[in-house]
């Protein structure tokens, strides 16, 4: 049996070892809540997976967690909606000229 005659440096090492890399996570979408999550696991924000809600996340919040809960549930609800009414409905106005400025 051969038995190497010096040892391997560091760099020798981790050179050879070039293909054992950390990969990048891959998220999914949350259906629901528009929120990134891990693939075949249950949503943290709204405790649904595949649509289907599986966790009471409002039942172990207080009063005022729960309403901020439901406010942002419902923002990013509306978020997916087409961008034309969301403009229409917030109210977005193009920049005013300096004569429209001027009467106000």
């Amino acid at each position: 049996m051969a038995v190497p005659r010096h040892s391997h440096t560091r760099s020798k090492v981790g050179k050879t070892r070039m293909h054992k890399y950390i990969n990048p996570v891959s998220l999914s979408v949350c259906p629901k809540c528009k929120k990134p999550v891990l693939p075949h696991i249950v949503c943290k924000n709204c405790g649904c997976y595949k649509g289907v809600e599986i966790l009471n996340v409002m039942a172990k919040l207080t009063k005022k967690e729960r309403k901020a809960k439901e406010k942002e549930i419902a923002k990013t609800a509306a978020g997916s909606e087409p961008r034309q009414r969301r403009e229409k409905e917030s109210g977005a106005q193009k920049p005013l000229s300096m004569e429209e400025l001027s009467k106000k």
